[in-house]
């Protein structure tokens, strides 16, 4: 795997200079189904909802 395609816990490596491997199926955060973070997923529909709002502002 290169370190590209590594994935990160983005809660194992808050606050750390180095950022902590995943560690997939045994985190209670791991979507299985989906193979990423329950974490990056709510980040990222956040981030979502933000620019619609931002959308209607205008």
């Amino acid at each position: 795997m290169s370190a590209k395609n590594t994935p990160y816990c983005p809660l194992k490596s808050a606050g750390n200079e180095v950022e902590v491997i995943c560690s997939q199926e045994r985190c209670a955060w791991f979507l299985k189904p989906y193979n990423t973070c329950s974490v990056y997923i709510l980040a990222h529909n956040a981030a979502l909802d933000i620019q619609e709002k931002q959308r209607k502002q205008k």
